[in-house]
């Protein structure tokens, strides 16, 4: 992250929001940027931070109560999703809460006119905005992130931001003209915000363990929702309800959850694995309601100093649960960094520090409180993406090596051609991975799979 000085919030939008396209600026008067030269254009007199929520489901709905929950004059001005229901159920929860700004007005003011339907929607509502929040299944990230940083945009966006390399290579792409722009970014693997994981991940790499020489990180648990298969829907339909069970949509759950305990392990490393080898299948969750993904990975991570991180996710109903990362150090260990009272122990037996979160914030509310903060006062200060992008490709690395039985390298693995995108985004569109006649997709088949 970068400091830059303070400046006034409506000089810092305009300065850090140059357009590309005048079609982009909704009749807004031109004026030129005095530090650079170039065209921006003129927000209104007010302070007002205008938000538009892409992707209006469980996630998005709840990132978009924690920009309203900041101290700053935020108000939802726009919304997006490729469906009307989940657009009204979020209006709704956002709505019924009734928040009001400092002038009495509502802080969620979303006329008809700035509801957006369909899978273009997310173009026109992030037009109206300051700040965008992109909330959407994660094969959708890559384009929405390019539009909104072509649209000269705050973001914040959920993780994990893409489902394939090329859509890794997007965002990384994307990622480097955002920082041009001086567009602050950030993603929600809220470890990185939670003050836990901060003091405790600071004194490891100030060498409180000393050499991190192993480790393992968790996902372990009983699974997900599924939606059944509705008379006459179509199969685009289908699969963008039950988004989770489906490559192209999700990375499967080594990609979707599992992506916050691997991005610790990249954390605590301060680097990412330069090879992988593992396991996976599918053990209890194998109809042909569960899609195409797994229900179990186990991941070995090599790191260039030769340290290997053990990772294990797995959807199991009625089995043990463990979301949480353990490393070991030439000093010492930390086991249980996800629980209230967690400590860096030497192998004496005796601490070298506790951490006692109980009075630590919500961690999902401080990635907001930060950045709402920095965008008030003119500040450039996050850029999350291109180190999210490289912890998603580690464990899209991770879901390659299981899905292929192969050891499987960084360069290879980021440089892979394979694109799970659908050709075509219509309801009426086949996507690349279909049923067979019995309903069953096609499941990868370790030493057959090609991957890379």
């Amino acid at each position: 992250m970068t400091n830059e000085p303070n400046q006034d919030r409506r000089d810092f939008l305009k300065t850090s929001g140059l357009l590309t396209g005048s079609a982009l600026l909704g009749g807004l008067p031109f004026q030129t940027n005095a530090a650079t030269g170039s065209p921006g254009y003129h927000f209104s007199v007010n302070d007002t931070i205008k938000v538009a929520l892409i992707g209006c489901g469980g996630r998005g709905t709840g990132a978009a109560q924690q920009a309203l929950n900041t101290k700053q004059n935020v108000k939802i001005v726009a919304m997006a999703d490729a469906y009307r229901d989940r657009l009204d159920d979020s209006y709704k929860a956002l709505t019924e809460r009734g928040l009001k700004a400092a002038d009495g007005s509502p802080k969620v003011d979303v006329p008809e006119d700035h509801k957006f339907v369909g899978f273009d929607a997310y173009k026109q509502a992030i037009a109206l905005a300051d700040v965008v929040i992109l909330a959407t299944p994660p094969g959708f990230r890559p384009s929405h992130f390019e539009e909104a940083v072509r649209q000269s945009k705050q973001i914040f966006m959920e993780k994990p931001v893409a489902t394939d390399a090329p859509g890794i290579r997007r965002v990384l792409a994307a990622a480097e003209e955002a920082k041009k722009k001086k567009l602050n970014v950030v993603v929600g693997l809220q470890r990185r915000y939670q003050p836990s994981y901060r003091e405790m991940i600071k004194r490891i790499h100030d060498g409180a363990l000393g050499d991190i020489v192993g480790g393992q990180v968790y996902w372990v648990s009983g699974g997900v929702w599924q939606k059944p298969r509705k008379p006459n829907q179509t199969e685009m339909d289908y699969q963008m309800r039950n988004w989770y069970y489906f490559n192209w949509l999700c990375g499967d759950h080594i990609n979707e959850q599992h992506v916050h305990n691997i991005d610790v392990a990249n954390w605590v490393k301060d680097s990412y694995p330069v090879s992988c080898q593992g396991t996976g299948g599918r053990q209890v969750r194998t109809g042909k309601d569960y899609g195409e993904i797994f229900d179990h990975h186990i991941v070995d991570y090599v790191y260039a100093d030769g340290t290997t991180i053990n990772s294990q996710c797995r959807h199991y109903e009625g089995t043990y649960s463990r979301v949480d990362e353990m490393f070991l150090g030439t000093k010492g260990k930390i086991e249980g960094m996800e629980k209230k009272s967690s400590a860096l122990m030497g192998y004496n037996g005796q601490p070298i520090y506790t951490h006692n979160a109980k009075a630590d914030g919500n961690p999902y509310q401080i990635e907001h409180d930060e950045l709402f903060d920095a965008i008030a006062k003119g500040q450039y200060k996050f850029a999350d993406a291109e180190r999210v992008a490289k912890s998603t490709m580690t464990a899209i690395m991770g879901r390659m090596a299981t899905y292929s039985g192969k050891v499987v390298k960084w360069d290879e693995a980021l440089n892979s051609q394979i694109d799970l995108f659908p050709t075509t985004l219509a309801w009426d569109a086949m996507p690349k991975s279909l049923p067979d006649a019995n309903g069953l997709y096609a499941i990868a088949v370790p030493g057959k799979t090609v991957t890379v």
